[in-house]
């Protein structure tokens, strides 16, 4: 399982909370790319987990707070 910014940018308006099975759904109603269904596929689920957001799915998935931006200057 692999993730990068485009894969995950396609799961962004997702229904979160959500559980695997509901985002696999998702993905494949929007026409998302099947490596984005491979990759949800292979989460190894723990009896419908839920996930709150992607950061559950992919630990790494960048934060707002991960960018030096200061909204308040604009």
């Amino acid at each position: 399982m692999y993730w990068t910014l485009e894969l995950a940018h396609q799961l962004e308006d997702g229904p979160w909370p959500a559980t695997r099975d509901e985002l696999i759904d998702y993905a494949i109603r929007s026409g998302a790319a099947l490596e984005v269904i491979e990759n949800l596929q292979a989460i190894e689920d723990d009896e419908g987990e839920i996930y709150e957001s992607m950061v559950d799915i992919w630990q790494d998935y960048p934060r707002k707070d991960d960018f030096l931006f200061n909204e308040d200057e604009y």
